[in-house]
C-alpha cells in the first residue's frame, strides 16, 4: 500500500539491539534502542517476570554472588549476602526453594568469592575489589585462605590442616621384624575432605630385627575434621645429620588408628622393603592455603590464583587432591605487568589464563607444574574474574570453545580470539561499559535457551539469543533491565535462569 508516494516496508522479522556506527546505517530489521523483550523465533514478544526463588520467611538479600552448587543429591545454590553498614559477607547454601543452610561463612570484606565444585565438596576462596594506584583489582582478602564445605549445612572450615604436635613415644614391641638401625616416626592426620597432613611429631628410634615396634602418647588433633591418623617412617639411616626434614618419610603399611582419640599404636611390624608409598611431600605443603580471586580445575588439579601477596601466583594442587599444594613445585609465577590473574581456564587440555589484557597458556607436560612451558597467546586480550561463561555444570568450554568478555567485545575463543566479534552489532553499546567496573561483568551460557546472559556493571543484563546460530551477524542482542541492579546470574537445575540482585 502507497501512503504520499511512500511504498510500504514489510518487516517480517526481529533481529534485536543495533548499536554500531551512525544510525542512519542501522538494518531496518534492528532498533537502535530497545529492551526487556525476548525472541521467538523472527518474532518477539514482552520478556518473562521474574519472582522470588526462595520460599521462606526471610529469603537471602542484597545477593552479590550466586553459583549452581552440584552435590551428590542434586543442584543446590552458594548465595553470597553483602551488608554494606558492616561490610561484611555471608555465604549461604539454599539446598531447596524451602530450607536453607548457614551462613556457612562469614567474613569482613568479602564482596565476592571464588567457587569450584570437587567431589561434592565446595572449594570457596573469599575475595574482593581493591583500589590500587587508581586501578580496581580482585584479589584474595588479606590474611584468608581457601576454605572447603561438606554441603550439610556445617560451617565450612579452612581447607588443608596443620601438622600434629606433640611428644610421640616408641618402644619396642613383642617379636616381630624390623630392619635394624635408626629410623625416624611420625604421624600424618588425615581430614574428611581426604586431605594428609605434614608427618608431626617426628621421633627417631633405633629398631631391632626380632621386635615389632610400638607407640604411645600418639598426639590427637582435636579437630573433629580428623578422621584417621597414619603412621610414616623413613627407612634405616646410616649416619642421621640431625635434620628431622631432610629424610624421605613412606607410609608404613597397615599402620593405622581409625580414629583421632587414641594415644597408643602397638606391635607394628615392616621391613624398609615395605615402605614403599612416598609421604616426604606432605613436608612442603601448605598447612593452610592463600585466598585468592581465582579458583579453577585443570587435569584435575585446583588452580588458585591473584592472592592479596601477589596477583601474579597461581597455585596448583596434586592432580586428585585439591588441598595438597606443594609451597615450591606447586607455584607458577605468571609474568607480572601490575595487573592481576584473572581466570584460568582448560580448552583442549592446554590451561588458559587471562589478566584483563592479556591471555597466556600453559601445557601439563608430565612434570611438576613449576616447570610447565609458557606461551603468550594474545597481549592485548584477556578478561575479567568472571568473564568467561560458564556452562551448566561442566565448567566453562562450550563443545570446542569458550565465550569470553573482553575489552573488544564478547568474543568465541578457540585458542585465539576469533574477530569479528560475537557483539559485533552492538559494538558501540559494549565500548560505553565502564572499563573501571569491568570486574563486576558476569556472563553465563544457557545451551538450553540458547542464550547468553550478561550481567552488566550497570546492574542491568544483556541476553543475547543464538537460536539462529553462533554468528557475529544471526546472533541477536536484546538489554534487559530491571527494578533492582543485578549483581550475578546463575543456571540452576539445567534451564533455571537464577538472578541475584539487590533490594529495590
Amino acid at each position: 500500500m502507497r501512503i504520499r508516494d511512500h511504498e510500504a516496508v514489510t518487516i517480517d522479522k526481529f533481529n534485536g539491539l543495533w548499536t554500531r556506527g551512525i544510525k542512519e546505517n542501522v538494518p531496518l530489521d534492528h532498533f537502535t534502542d530497545c529492551e526487556n523483550l525476548r525472541f521467538l523465533d523472527n518474532g518477539i514478544t514482552v520478556r518473562d517476570g521474574i519472582g522470588i526463588s526462595q520460599d521462606v520467611a526471610v529469603p537471602v538479600s542484597n545477593v552479590k554472588r550466586i553459583y549452581n552448587y552440584p552435590t551428590p543429591t542434586g543442584n543446590t545454590l552458594l548465595v553470597l549476602s553483602y551488608d554494606s553498614a558492616t561490610n561484611t559477607g555471608k555465604i549461604y547454601h539454599v539446598a531447596t526453594a524451602t530450607t536453607t543452610y548457614g551462613p556457612i561463612l562469614t567474613k569482613v570484606g568479602m564482596t565476592d568469592f571464588a567457587f569450584i565444585p570437587y567431589g561434592g565438596r565446595a572449594y570457596i576462596s573469599p575475595f574482593s575489589l581493591f583500589t590500587v594506584n587508581d586501578l580496581k583489582i580482585s584479589k584474595g582478602l588479606q590474611s584468608e585462605f581457601l576454605y572447603v564445605y561438606a554441603g550439610d549445612g556445617t560451617v565450612a572450615r579452612k581447607a588443608g590442616g596443620s601438622p600434629l604436635t606433640g611428644a610421640l613415644t616408641i618402644a619396642n614391641g613383642i617379636a616381630g621384624h624390623t630392619d635394624a638401625g635408626f629410623h625416624l616416626f611420625a604421624f600424618v592426620a588425615e581430614t574428611s575432605s581426604g586431605f594428609d597432613t605434614a608427618p608431626g611429631a617426628i621421633t627417631g628410634f633405633t629398631t631391632i630385627s626380632t621386635n615389632s615396634v610400638s607407640f604411645g602418647t600418639v598426639p590427637a588433633s582435636g579437630n573433629p575434621n580428623v578422621l584417621r591418623r597414619h603412621l610414616v617412617a623413613t627407612k634405616k639411616i646410616t649416619s642421621f645429620n640431625g635434620d628431622t626434614q631432610g629424610y624421605t618419610f613412606y607410609f608404613v603399611p597397615n599402620a593405622t588408628i581409625e580414629n583421632d582419640t587414641d594415644l597408643f599404636l602397638n606391635n607394628i611390624s615392616f621391613y624398609d622393603a615395605d615402605l614403599l608409598d612416598d609421604a616426604s611431600h606432605l613436608l612442603e605443603n601448605y598447612a593452610e592455603i592463600p585466598a585468592g580471586a581465582v579458583l579453577s580445575l585443570y587435569h584435575n588439579r585446583l588452580v588458585l590464583g591473584a592472592t592479596y601477596d601477589d596477583i601474579s601466583l597461581l597455585i596448583l594442587s596434586t592432580a586428585g587432591e585439591p588441598e595438597a599444594i606443594d609451597q615450591i613445585d606447586g607455584l607458577i609465577e605468571v609474568p607480572k605487568d601490575g595487573n592481576p590473574i584473572t581466570n584460568v581456564q582448560e580448552l583442549r587440555d592446554v590451561m588458559y589464563v587471562t589478566k584483563r589484557s592479556r591471555t597466556l597458556s600453559y601445557t601439563d607436560n608430565g612434570d611438576e607444574p613449576s616447570t610447565w612451558p609458557l606461551v603468550l597467546v594474545d597481549s592485548a586480550l584477556g578478561t575479567s574474574v568472571h568473564g568467561i561463561a560458564t556452562v551448566l555444570d561442566s565448567g566453562s568450554s562450550s563443545v570446542d570453545f569458550l565465550i569470553v568478555c573482553t575489552y573488544q567485545g564478547i568474543s568465541l575463543f578457540n585458542g585465539r580470539y576469533i574477530t569479528p566479534e560475537l557483539s559485533w552489532k552492538i559494538e558501540d553499546y559494549w565500548h560505553s561499559l565502564s572499563r573501571v567496573d569491568f570486574d563486576l561483568i558476569q556472563i553465563v551460557n544457557a545451551p538450553i535457551q540458547k542464550e547468553i546472559y550478561v550481567v552488566l556493571p550497570t546492574g542491568n543484563v544483556l541476553v543475547g539469543n543464538y537460536s539462529l546460530g553462533m554468528d557475529p551477524m544471526k546472533i541477536r542482542w536484546m538489554p534487559w533491565r530491571f527494578n533492582m541492579p543485578i549483581n550475578s546470574v546463575a543456571i540452576h537445575n539445567i534451564d533455571e535462569i537464577i538472578f541475584g540482585a539487590e533490594e529495590a
